[in-house]
């Protein structure tokens, strides 16, 4: 059953090369660093399809290098929720999200949401699960939704039929995750990814900021002075891009895999170091009473309040470029 169940589900490792999937990136070592991602990726993704024992899958995803080590765990989830949804195995993915995975559970809810996205028609058997998820990172599996839409479908105008069904709330998460994968669609091009937010629904450009902010500070691969272009680009999205940073501060912390690039990363967007932005997490969702169904996007917004104050002061330079809008600097 094991060798059927990865023959079944098995992802070709070509997946995530930027020849198979048409991206472009000019640089070739921040291509190396994103390919790199998507290969950890689907290291833990095989891993968790061929050991049904969660402790013994644990040690083989904490063998990648920390930096990485969240992707592993990411990649995990999304074939735990696999198992579960085809019912090959039973509560797997909550199993580990409780247990020998859980300092990695903002990746593990990330992960899952490839699982939604690649079963459409198994979706309710995963919303029953996340029924008993944390009310606030449960929306993270629809960021993971986005994210595996805009990395596996992008083509310059995402299809709303894909996601018509979300809610008004799920589509701020979903643009989220959609302006996350831009990271690797676009080869973390400050300019590319603009150009490719311009073109979303303006409702959504501050969630699509928030995203790509999230993956520059998790991800990286760009140097600081790419950051300040990102930055700059962000124009007055520059708190939802920092928010991003916040949050992959957090989801580090908490794992216990610090990163270079995240350090640099939360001082260029968010005026702070990694340790503090993940203390701003912590303070603002002590803050939400009840976490009901909006509580994520009430996370969002006072994370964004708390930051752009903060921001017109540290970035006194570029405070001209902090008001200007980014619609006006992609043509």
């Amino acid at each position: 059953m094991s060798v059927l169940t990865q023959r079944l589900l098995s992802i070709d490792p070509r997946e995530v090369e930027f020849a198979r999937r048409g991206f472009i990136c000019a640089p070739p070592a921040v291509q190396a660093r994103l390919e790199n991602v998507g290969r950890v990726f689907l290291h833990g993704y095989s891993a968790a399809l061929a050991h049904k024992d969660q402790d013994r899958l644990a040690k083989l995803l904490n063998h990648v290098e920390p930096e990485d080590r969240g992707f592993a765990y990411e990649g995990a989830a999304m074939a735990l929720t696999l198992l579960d949804a085809l019912w090959l195995r039973r509560n797997a993915f909550l199993q580990f999200a409780d247990g020998a995975g859980k300092r990695h559970i903002f990746m593990l809810h990330v992960g899952a949401g490839w699982a939604y996205a690649r079963v459409p028609w198994l979706r309710r058997r995963i919303e029953e699960v996340f029924k008993k998820l944390d009310p606030v990172l449960r929306w993270l599996v629809i960021d993971g939704y986005g994210f595996h839409q805009g990395y596996f479908h992008f083509d310059g105008q995402m299809d709303a039929k894909s996601f018509l069904r979300l809610s008004p709330d799920a589509r701020h998460v979903f643009y989220q995750g959609l302006g996350r994968s831009l990271w690797f669609v676009k080869g973390a091009d400050a300019h590319r990814i603009a150009t490719a937010i311009f073109a979303f629904p303006k409702l959504h450009h501050s969630d699509a900021w928030s995203g790509v902010g999230l993956a520059c500070a998790y991800a990286g691969g760009i140097s600081p002075d790419a950051i300040t272009a990102v930055r700059r680009m962000a124009g007055v999205h520059a708190p939802a891009l920092a928010q991003g940073a916040a949050f992959a501060a957090k989801v580090r912390e908490l794992a216990g895999n610090p990163a270079q690039h995240t350090e640099i990363t939360c001082a260029k967007l968010c005026g702070m170091s990694p340790a503090e932005a993940a203390a701003l997490c912590d303070q603002t969702l002590s803050q939400i009473a009840g976490r009901n169904s909006s509580s994520y996007q009430a996370w969002r917004e006072l994370v964004q309040k708390s930051l752009s104050s903060s921001l017109r002061a540290t970035w006194h330079d570029d405070f001209h470029g902090f008001l200007e809008p980014a619609s006006s600097k992609v043509h």
